[in-house]
């Protein structure tokens, strides 16, 4: 499940992953947030201690995000400790449209920082 994070700067989006993130969590949740958003996307996508994994429809749906709503990305951050998803994001983290960083989970004030900023 993706659950919202609050009390972020305006302008900026965040989820936090919590147990194991399905397809249907990007589709009635994520992809709307993104859609409804005015503006240059901003992400913050946090994958703490609560995160269990993802469904393989997950992945996928995960790797089409960026290019769904290529010429809207300013910037997007993922937070989180867990060692083969930091792997993936820094050996494809050029493929993210806009600027795209990983930080540590207790990093996570300063991702919301750099992902607010211009």
């Amino acid at each position: 499940m993706l659950e919202p994070v609050p009390g972020l700067p305006e302008g900026v989006i965040g989820f936090e992953a919590v147990g194991e993130v399905h397809a249907g969590d990007y589709r009635d949740t994520l992809i709307p947030a993104l859609e409804a958003h005015r503006g240059p996307l901003r992400l913050v996508y946090v994958l703490g201690d609560r995160f269990a994994g993802y469904s393989a429809g997950a992945a996928w749906a995960d790797t089409k995000l960026g290019f769904d709503h290529h010429g809207r990305w300013h910037r997007a951050a993922i937070v989180t400790d867990t060692d083969w998803i930091r792997h993936l994001a820094h050996a494809f983290g050029w493929m993210v449209p806009g600027d795209f960083a990983v930080f540590p989970l207790d990093e996570r004030d300063a991702a919301i920082a750099w992902v607010a900023a211009d």
